[in-house]
């Protein structure tokens, strides 16, 4: 229980908030937004002593990025601004942050190590440079650590450095578990202090291109390297990737042509694969499992790379309905989509969105995809969603209709290929064909 009320608070963070919240939040006009989408490649050295010898662990990680003045998604991690001082040198926000857990990939489906951690963080402003964060964090299971970090914000022409050092403290239960693995060895370990000293980059490459890097050091406390689990006391990790940002070269734009949009749509599951499903070869499901959802669309821009594309902040709230061979759940889901519209020879519009769903319970059609590839399912998944609309004014011919559309969309959550350890590591998910109306405002 104390688990699904921090992951309920988790949907809030990063945006999975009720819309009448959202609505009530923002004014009729929006402007260009802070926002992004990237996708990089983690590399890491595996400090622990391992039978299979492996020492380097990696994974693939999609990233999101939203902020405005209440709340924040950057990269891995996610929160809501609580307090400022009236002359912002303190922030006090509530965080939410995924910590991935360095150990074979072979072993990462069967001990599911990546976790998210939830906690509260103040940050005194320094200077127009630096700042420094104090956060007390727990896992799901209520293991503590507190991390005091400083970092610094730098700027030269295309670049954009971010030097960070990180004193963490451990408590008894979490250095245990992550250091010792102590459900599974028994050994128990005291607290300790580790470091991490490391470097973010950010480089413009051109209008909404950038080039993603990052590399840090860990060292670890006497305690977890004194433990019979750790092998090596220093632990290493690169990132290298690329994503779509704000292009740095243009002022953001005051109004946006795209508006606010709510989207309810009904569904139905399919043990189908992607590829059958756009092939118009979409399998149905013997039991008729099926999803009903809500999804608030918050514009981001309007454009990108000069194209017409419209580009929202997509959180989402999604009803699995009972059946015979399940129990209700609830899913929550976090994304960014973006259209392209054609207008002719009515308006009609192509979507996508890439994001993340955490589900509190497992559904048929996706346990028993995991079950029959001898998979432990994950609670979360990447998001995918695939869809397709056309304009209800334009179509009957009745301009009181304009912003109405209505359409088809693919609900997809899997876990990409096996290469992602903080899905768990595994290849496989579940789909959902769904209709829906959504309506702009």
């Amino acid at each position: 229980m104390a688990l699904k009320k921090r992951l309920t608070a988790m949907a809030v963070m990063v945006g999975g908030l009720t819309p009448v919240e959202l609505l009530a939040e923002e004014k009729a006009t929006l402007g260009e937004q802070d926002w992004g989408i990237a996708a990089v490649y983690r590399m890491a050295s595996i400090p622990f002593d391992t039978q299979s010898g492996d020492q380097t662990v990696s994974t693939f990680v999609p990233l999101m990025y939203f902020n405005n003045e209440h709340f924040f998604v950057d990269g891995l991690e996610g929160g809501a601004y609580l307090y400022a001082s009236d002359d912002e040198k303190y922030q006090l926000n509530a965080l939410m942050r995924l910590r991935f857990v360095d150990i074979p990939a072979s072993e990462q489906n069967a001990l599911q190590g990546d976790t998210f951690d939830f906690g509260a963080q103040l940050r005194y402003q320094i200077d127009p440079q630096w700042h420094l964060d104090s956060e007390l964090m727990t896992d799901s299971d209520s293991r503590f650590h507190a991390n005091l970090t400083v970092s610094g914000q730098y700027e030269f022409g295309d670049w954009e450095l971010n030097p960070h050092l990180t004193a963490r403290y451990k408590g008894a239960d979490f250095n245990s578990e992550y250091y010792a693995f102590s459900s599974l060895t028994n050994e128990r370990i005291s607290a300790g202090v580790d470091i991490n000293l490391g470097v973010s980059a950010r480089y413009h490459v051109y209008s909404n291109l950038y080039l993603l890097g990052a590399t840090s050091v860990t060292r670890l406390d006497n305690n977890a390297y004194n433990s019979s689990a750790i092998e090596d006391r220093y632990q290493g990790e690169v990132y290298l990737g690329f994503g779509f940002f704000n292009d740095k070269t243009k002022a953001p734009k005051s109004e946006l042509t795209n508006k606010r949009y709510m989207r309810v749509a009904h569904g139905w599951a399919t043990p189908s694969n992607i590829g059958d499903i756009m092939k118009f070869n979409s399998e149905k499901d013997p039991y008729n499992n099926q999803l009903t959802s809500l999804f608030y669309g918050h514009p981001l821009t309007d454009e990108l790379f000069g194209i017409p594309l419209d580009i929202y902040f997509t959180p989402g709230i999604v009803h699995h309905w009972s059946s015979e061979v399940q129990s209700s759940a609830t899913e929550y889901v976090a994304a960014i989509k973006a259209y392209y519209t054609i207008d002719w020879p009515t308006k009609w519009r192509f979507g996508v969105a890439e994001g993340i769903s955490y589900i509190d319970s497992f559904t048929y059609v996706e346990h028993e995809e995991m079950k029959s590839k001898g998979y432990t399912p994950s609670n979360y998944l990447n998001y995918l969603d695939f869809s397709f609309d056309i304009n209800v004014g334009d179509l009957l011919n009745n301009r009181d209709l304009d912003k109405v559309w209505f359409g088809y969309s693919l609900h997809h959550r899997s876990a990409i290929f096996e290469k992602a350890s903080q899905y768990g590591r595994i290849k496989g998910g579940s789909n959902y064909n769904t209709l829906y109306v959504q309506i702009d405002f």
